[in-house]
């Protein structure tokens, strides 16, 4: 069973595990401070030409692997991937994609490896999902930001080859709260090493796993005043102990190993901790802050995808003596899934791109493009499932047996759902990033809405925090999305970021009036902080909707105007989402809707329910 801890509790476990420093400069952290600095992403640096050239090498690899080797129909039908593909991907040096070539793997760069992962997702989703758990979030991530040297020397070339890795983390009464965690990991008397025990669920990859990840928590010793707290360690899979209870099945991924795995009394030599003791949860943070641009480069392909499907679909099929494609109502969704597709592979790149580099804090960008990658890649699939109409709900097995194309749409459906629950749902999401917005307001004024502060330094950051105010607003007053001549460089484009600059003004002012308002508060008005993400989200994608179009207007000059097109009409949508957005900040049912809520909960409405009949049981 979990642990029981208070609300405080939880959230000061949460804050202890947050990067508070910010040693870089950060587009996204300065937007949510109505600073709109396109300084920090425009111009994109450059992709080296080794990197290039290493990449599109791989890449070429890899789609004669998938073409000729991969039938994506079996996976889905035996809900597995065959052993000889998993041999296949480890011959090519798949699992490696992302570890430097000193130890054995191929040294892609971010860029490239999205690349990787949105190819073989469009293929069959599991197999992204197989790459990216063991390299994204499992074993090789970590170790390269926090292992030791020899931790590295020994296991990075094992993860670059042959061992696949899986990590674990969520427990079967413990999600996003990590607080309650009950898997434990005891120091052995003779000092050797730790004993875990406990049980890990939704392990990706844990099924087939070499070496796993697990975090666990290590008891405080009070007697040495050892820190104790969830940690991490390196778990080689087949040690005495662990056993994989049962391989879960899902609505989509089908081909996924996916696992609940029981820890009794396994020993995990001192070696193998990953950092310090208690820095477990910091770990896998900080791991996620580029490992969570996996999954909106597997949404923008699959977005890229749908434009295709829905491109020829809307020429081939016929209705009322017209191409579908031509009815109105097609049209409009058409329209939607180009923009919304170009939006999501100019977010993707410009976030990649700041990865590679490293010269800024991305983990607000990677947050948000995770968060609006989901959330859009989610919208563009089911209107496309909408256009192909019957075809779109029939399976491409079926549709191949009766002799038509096998586009799985009904498939990348189910497999597109689990991205806004992935690596963080879409509400932790909106926390997450709505407490890096506000992290500014409460460096300055958090003492003011903190019940446990004494009056008298209440006092002292009111005053602190009135002379920070009185110079921070006026500057929100007045910018360069005023000016006509500003961003001309852009061309068509220049309006889009004038009213991105003028807007980010606008959210950073909003943002402050929801803190004077509700103070302590805020923090339970979650959609009120999730339209303020959201706001944040678009605000982005329009900047990078721009820049990434001036970008391949330069490499592909050719084709220039389809760019500028393009963004132009992603832009355009997203400013409508805006402005709606916007006005839903203060004028919206939030409350009714939570006083409805509760009333639920409490069966108030429970006779309602009275002529149903329960599959599940009572």
């Amino acid at each position: 069973m979990a642990k029981q801890v208070s609300e405080q509790e939880a959230r000061q476990v949460a804050e202890a595990a947050r990067e508070a420093e910010w040693k870089l400069p950060s587009f996204g952290k300065e937007l949510f401070l109505g600073n709109f600095r396109l300084d920090l992403i425009h111009p994109q640096p450059k992709l080296p030409a080794d990197a290039v050239e290493k990449g599109e090498r791989f890449l070429a690899e890899l789609r004669t692997f998938c073409e000729n080797k991969v039938d994506p129909l079996q996976i889905e039908r035996d809900a597995k991937i065959p052993d000889d593909v998993m041999q296949g991907l480890k011959d090519i040096g798949a699992l490696g994609m992302k570890i430097p070539t000193e130890y054995g793997g191929l040294g892609l760069s971010q860029v490239y490896y999205n690349k990787a992962l949105a190819l073989v997702g469009v293929w069959h989703s599991a197999l992204s999902t197989l790459l990216s758990a063991h390299q994204s979030i499992g074993l090789p991530q970590p170790l390269m930001l926090f292992g030791s040297d020899e931790q590295k020397q020994e296991w990075l070339p094992k993860v670059a080859r042959t061992h696949i890795s899986a990590f674990l983390l969520t427990e079967p009464d413990v999600g996003s709260d990590p607080a309650r965690m009950s898997a434990s990991a005891v120091p052995t008397d003779d000092g050797r090493g730790y004993v875990i025990n406990g049980t890990k669920l939704w392990a990706t990859n844990g099924a087939v796993a070499d070496v796993v990840v697990v975090m666990a928590v290590v008891p405080k010793d009070k007697a040495t005043n050892g820190k104790g707290g969830i940690s991490a360690f390196i778990v080689p899979y087949d040690s005495t102990g662990i056993t994989v209870e049962r391989r879960n099945a899902f609505m989509g991924l089908r081909g996924i190993e996916n696992s609940v795995t029981v820890f009794k009394d396994v020993f995990v030599p001192k070696e193998n901790l990953i950092g310090k003791e208690g820095s477990g949860l910091k770990i896998a943070l900080t791991t996620l802050n580029t490992g969570r641009l996996s999954l909106p480069a597997i949404c923008a392909s699959q977005a890229k995808y749908c434009l295709k499907i829905v491109r020829e679909w809307g020429n081939e099929r016929v209705q009322w003596g017209v191409p579908v494609g031509k009815h109105d109502a097609i049209a409009q969704k058409t329209a939607f899934i180009a923009g919304t597709a170009f939006g999501l592979e100019a977010m993707l790149d410009v976030s990649s791109r700041l990865a590679d580099e490293k010269r800024n804090d991305i983990r607000i960008e990677a947050a948000l493009a995770k968060l609006y990658g989901s959330e859009m890649g989610w919208q563009v699939i089911d209107e496309m499932v909408q256009v192909r109409g019957g075809r779109g709900f029939e399976t491409a097995e079926s549709l191949k047996a009766r002799g038509e194309k096998p586009i799985p749409a009904e498939q990348m459906l189910r497999d597109m759902r689990i991205n806004r629950i992935f690596e963080g749902s879409t509400e932790i999401m909106h926390l997450l990033i709505a407490r890096e917005a506000v992290d500014q307001h409460l460096a300055v004024a958090g003492d003011i809405i903190e019940p446990d502060v004494p009056l008298s330094d209440k006092a002292k950051t009111a005053v602190k925090a009135g002379q920070f105010y009185a110079k921070w607003l006026p500057r929100l007053a007045v910018g360069q999305g005023t000016a006509p001549t500003s961003y001309t460089e852009f061309g068509a484009l220049a309006e889009h970021l004038r009213f991105a600059e003028r807007n980010c003004r606008k959210l950073a002012r909003s943002t402050f009036y929801g803190m004077s308002r509700w103070q302590g508060k805020l923090e339970k008005k979650q959609s009120f902080l999730g339209r303020i993400v959201d706001i944040g989200a678009e605000l982005y994608a329009i900047a990078s909707a721009c820049v990434y179009a001036q970008t391949l207007q330069q490499e592909d000059p050719t084709n220039a105007k389809q760019y500028e097109e393009l963004a132009d009409l992603f832009c355009t949508q997203a400013r409508r989402r805006v402005d709606r957005l916007l006005h839903d900040l203060w004028f919206n049912d939030d409350d009714d809707n939570y006083k409805a809520a509760m009333k639920v909960l409490d069966g108030h409405y429970v006779a309602f329910e009275s002529d149903l009949m329960d599959p599940a049981g009572p």
